[in-house]
């Protein structure tokens, strides 16, 4: 039996790290994963696995990356209904559908403390909000990532490896693997 995941790759073709998504589709395929789709030039991508296979693939994905391309990223691996909850716990959902650029989502395996919350927030300006959860921090940026002192302070103080998305990458990710799904159970009623 299969189900969908959704992957994210820390820092593809950012600051010289290059990964053609060509190439990271064709290694995903001959992993022997089914159905592969990748999302914009950032190493994202959805596709079918053998269902409960989470923490093995995860590393298979990491150590082929490292063999085929040279290159040692974080992978974050998520079965599609972990990745929605992931989604749905967002407090900004509304103002992400209103501009997906000025809500972003952390991606983590840190331990959160209150203390890393209220230290991060201290950074925030008015308008913007943080709130943090098992495996990811939910940002609220108005003015942009790009100008957020409280977005510049996430790495510095969020230990441990994360990867960021804003809500319009996370949605479009969600509807591919929704597809995907889709797609998957309307095979099984079909056959």
């Amino acid at each position: 039996m299969t189900e969908v995941f959704v992957l994210l790759l820390r820092g593809v073709n950012v600051g010289g790290v290059r990964l053609p998504m060509a190439d990271f589709r064709a290694f995903l395929v001959d992993l022997g994963l089914e159905s592969v789709a990748s999302h914009i030039q950032s190493g994202n991508a959805v596709f079918r696995a053998k269902a409960g296979a989470t923490e093995p693939l995860a590393a298979t994905i990491s150590a082929g990356l490292l063999a085929r391309f040279g290159l040692d990223l974080a992978v974050f691996l998520y079965p599609l209904a972990e990745y929605q909850a992931i989604l749905a716990a967002c407090p900004w959902q509304a103002e992400g559908a209103q501009d997906g650029a000025k809500v972003h989502v952390v991606f983590h395996r840190a331990v959160l403390s209150a203390v890393l919350g209220g230290a991060l927030s201290a950074h925030a300006v008015e308008g913007e909000g943080l709130t943090a959860a098992p495996g990811a921090l939910y940002l609220h940026l108005p003015h942009g990532m790009g100008r957020s002192k409280l977005a510049l302070q996430v790495p510095r103080h969020l230990k441990g490896d994360q990867t960021a998305r804003n809500w319009r990458t996370c949605l479009a990710l969600l509807e591919m693997g929704r597809d995907l799904e889709g797609e998957l159970e309307g095979g099984l009623t079909q056959g």
